[in-house]
């Protein structure tokens, strides 16, 4: 059985892109904003814990995640035949 690429792609995109912007309010909530350069922030021009950071963050993150997704679904699809 192979995997739809495309779906995949969606799906990974969405859940990396979202799990970044509630993970992002999530500490913008328990500590505030920062402008200050995070781990991810080094990857991801223009990304910070702020709410236009949050932003930046899930579009990076539905474009990362989308090509881990295509990446994932052509490997499991090459080895599967």
């Amino acid at each position: 059985m192979n995997l739809n690429i495309k779906a995949m792609a969606i799906a990974f995109g969405l859940v990396w892109g979202i799990s970044l912007f509630v993970i992002t309010w999530f500490i913008i909530l328990l500590e505030g904003s920062s402008d200050t350069t995070t781990f991810i922030g080094k990857f991801y021009i223009g990304y910070s814990l702020t709410p236009v950071g949050s932003l930046i963050g899930l579009m990076w993150g539905i474009i990362d995640g989308a090509i881990g997704g295509v990446m994932f679904g052509w490997l499991y699809n090459r080895f599967n035949n």
